[in-house]
């Protein structure tokens, strides 16, 4: 990490740690805890705090905001009801310009934001309301593109520490991220909220263990598989922002301050101080892959399918493919498009393998709004329609459905009214059919879908 970076802060940007503290008690610990380092924050002696938000998204590109002084009051979309979080940031114009050009000299595309009324992400706002509350120290925010993997992601945290060497002045770097994001999706007693996996619990606490030892790039080596096995927040892709702007290594000094859940998702603040002079223990290290030099844009190969579509084909040699788990790197197809509702993770709509499609869980979600549908029989429509999008976007149709696993939430109360939906829009295609009564699904949705195609 540069002598410049001061310390790094991986926190949790939900709302109601700022705004539901005295609802339950490991909101009010997160609380205090941020709190906490804030005070250090402000003595440190820092000249910029930089963030990444997982709940910033771009699709084209990255952004950064260039704003001297953001104002606006917020509204977070799903908590609406905890209320409003008015807002007036001191914002960093030179240093948000300065990183969106070396980004530029890369080949990345970007494009800074500098007008009244954008909207700043509830995650943003929630972390510097509570680390930087008297905007002692300016700020500057880059956003998390949903589409940019491992080389982009990790491209773009070398250009943070560029721009943050070029600048010359002593930085504080936030990633704002949850670990688990399995979020409860029915009402719940916020007195007794709890992760909502015992699966993810253990993956979290493995994280934080690693992160605690101050192994920061074996975090981001075993990113992948946590995004898998627990549903990490955006696949925990800020993690390999974060380790590549502090040099890809595990030459830190760790602390967790904090570990709660947040409406079944997992939330921790951890500190991360760099020490030069640490005795590393090999044996503990992890390496899924050979790191790239360069920009690390070259491994991955883009084609251009259309205005809303990139088919992604990832080399064998990619080191986001993790050996010692026994999986075989393939080259295939992957297939994203914006007319379709946008991924919660590190994943695809679908992908190309011969000449088959698998498509990833779909469900309800509005492309535009990312509202969600009343009612089953709404909730099914919108998510073949859904399906129908990424198939013609693939060069398929509905009519080359191979198999179809639905999941359900409420097999009891929805299987009637979905049977009969499916049957008038799917069912004269006859594909095989399982369906599967689950808890809970990421989103509170009640329907999704996962669909294996022709695809031509």
């Amino acid at each position: 990490m540069s002598s410049l970076i001061q310390k790094a802060y991986l926190v949790s940007g939900q709302p109601h740690i700022l705004l539901g503290a005295d609802r339950n008690a490991g909101w009010a610990s997160l609380k205090a805890s941020y709190e906490a380092v804030g005070r250090e924050i402000e003595r440190s002696g820092a000249e910029l705090i930089l963030l990444y938000s997982t709940q910033w998204f771009s699709v084209i590109g990255h952004l950064f905001q260039t704003d001297p002084n953001p104002k606006w009051t917020l509204v977070d979309q799903n908590w609406y009801e905890l209320g409003e979080i008015p807002y007036s940031f001191r914002v960093d114009p030179e240093f948000g310009a300065l990183y969106a050009g070396i980004c530029k000299e890369m080949g990345m595309q970007t494009a800074t934001v500098a007008y009244h009324g954008f909207p700043i992400d509830t995650g943003t706002v929630v972390a510097l309301k509570l680390l930087n509350p008297n905007n002692a120290i300016p700020a500057s925010m880059v956003s998390c593109n949903i589409y940019a993997e491992r080389d982009e992601t990790r491209a773009l945290g070398r250009a943070a520490r560029t721009a943050i060497e070029r600048y010359g002045k002593k930085a504080i770097v936030v990633i704002v991220s949850n670990l688990s994001n399995r979020y409860e999706v029915g009402d719940i007693d916020p007195a007794h909220d709890k992760i909502s996996s015992s699966k993810d619990d253990e993956w979290n606490r493995k994280i934080l263990e690693m992160l605690g030892e101050g192994r920061l790039e074996d975090v981001a080596q075993v990113a992948r598989e946590f995004g898998r096995e627990a549903n990490a927040d955006m696949g925990f892709k800020a993690i390999w922002w974060l380790a590549a702007l502090a040099g890809e290594n595990n030459k830190y000094d760790g602390k967790v301050w904090d570990y709660q859940p947040v409406w079944g998702t997992g939330n921790a603040i951890v500190e991360l101080t760099p020490n030069p002079n640490k005795a590393l223990d090999f044996e503990k290290e992890f390496d899924e892959g050979p790191v790239e030099q360069g920009t690390g844009l070259e491994s991955h190969n883009v084609i251009e399918a259309g205005p809303d579509v990139h088919r992604e084909s990832e080399m064998t040699s990619d080191p986001g493919i993790i050996p010692s788990f026994g999986e075989t790197a393939q080259a295939s197809d992957t297939v994203v498009t914006s007319r379709a509702a946008a991924p919660v993770g590190a994943y695809p709509h679908a992908r190309r393998v011969g000449d088959l499609l698998f498509l990833s869980g779909i469900g309800p979600r509005s492309p535009v709004t990312n509202e969600i549908p009343l009612g089953i029989e709404a909730q099914t429509r919108a998510t073949v329609d859904n399906v129908r999008v990424i198939l013609e976007e693939a060069g398929s149709s509905l009519e080359k459905i191979l198999d179809v696993t639905v999941y359900l939430t409420d097999m009891k109360r929805d299987f009637d009214v979905f049977n009969r939906v499916y049957a008038g829009l799917l069912g004269h295609i006859q594909p095989t059919r399982t369906t599967v009564g689950v808890d809970s699904l990421p989103t509170p949705i009640s329907v999704e879908m996962k669909i294996i195609a022709a695809a031509r």
